[in-house]
């Protein structure tokens, strides 16, 4: 290079050329991270995953990417904590979560010249399942919220003829949303001694048909989604708890499941919303793929999978006798 530089000291053309080249290199770090890496059905991205959506997000990517051959999705799948420290530390640009940024981890972002694009893509529910041969299929919500407050330990404290002994509530993590979930629906600094964590929804599932004592606390998702060859198998060993609303604990109560119907007209009392919450600063795979989920394709998707889709009507018919 440095002979033919010196051979031709003078052409115009040629140190165009290389000026244009090293125009071009010096541009290439800062659109390695932009626009170019990715579009809204092209490209590569890491999204971080709450491990109770696992099952419908991997439904989502399926179709999104049958149909976009070009995108493909890789996941992330922890509990909700590890998620969205992963999300602020922008390990990955894209999360789906049952619970907004709060306005601290907005506003940190938002130095960093970060806008979170929050979407609300499904309305959720928490399901309490037991053993199939525990006979108390049904509880009173003010039952739920004293085992959550340590104040009912036994199960003979629900039902005077139970032949189970104490009542222990597995989660699947301690860092999980569903473990949130319920430290704030009943205002608590922490969990009883009733409590214990393991690693995943599945071994929730797991836990729950081998022990008769137990109260699982899961997903609807792992449990509703009867054409899911993993949620038909989880529903044979297991069997869903019915709670009243809250507020209407007495003898003739109506007891709800955490069938959608019942999710959508809020008669199920642990219900929450889910988010899909993207950082990217451009028109990337992120929200391309979120716009899917929030479209017709994407929410069918949601229907299916036991839950609520949150962005299309969904119409109850009641069949009476």
């Amino acid at each position: 290079m440095n002979r033919f530089m010196k051979s031709r000291p003078g052409n115009p053309v040629i140190t165009g050329f290389i000026l244009l080249t090293l125009l071009a290199f010096s541009g290439c770090g800062e659109r390695i991270h932009s626009k170019d890496v990715d579009t809204p059905t092209t490209g590569r991205i890491k999204m971080g995953l709450d491990n109770s959506y696992s099952l419908l997000m991997d439904a989502e990517i399926y179709a999104f990417e049958t149909f976009y051959k070009y995108a493909h999705i890789d996941t992330l799948c922890r509990n909700e904590a590890d998620i969205i420290e992963a999300f602020k530390k922008d390990s990955i640009p894209l999360m789906v979560v049952n619970r907004k940024m709060t306005q601290e981890e907005t506003n940190n972002l938002l130095a960093q010249q970060i806008i979170v694009r929050t979407t609300r893509i499904a309305y959720d529910a928490v399901a309490l399942i037991i053993n199939p041969s525990n006979p108390d299929t049904n509880l009173l919500y003010g039952q739920v919220a004293k085992i959550f407050m340590g104040k009912i330990t036994n199960w003979k404290q629900i039902n005077p003829k139970s032949k189970l002994g104490d009542v222990k509530v597995i989660f699947d993590n301690y860092k999980s949303g569903n473990t949130r979930y319920f430290r704030e629906k009943f205002k608590l600094e922490k969990l009883p001694a009733s409590c214990f964590a393991l690693n995943n929804n599945e071994e929730v599932i797991s836990f729950v048909e081998k022990h008769p004592e137990a109260i699982g606390i899961v997903s609807v998702n792992w449990i509703s989604d009867k054409q899911d060859s993993v949620s038909h198998r989880f529903l044979s060993g297991i069997k869903v708890a019915a709670i009243n609303r809250e507020g209407t604990d007495s003898l003739d109560a109506t007891f709800y499941t955490p069938h959608p119907g019942y999710i959508a007209e809020g008669f199920y009392p642990f219900i929450r919303e889910v988010y899909m919450i993207s950082r990217q600063t451009y028109s990337g795979l992120a929200i391309g793929f979120t716009s899917y989920v929030a479209g017709t394709d994407g929410q069918l998707i949601v229907l299916r999978s036991g839950l609520v889709p949150a962005t299309m009507p969904v119409r109850i018919v009641q069949i009476k006798n």
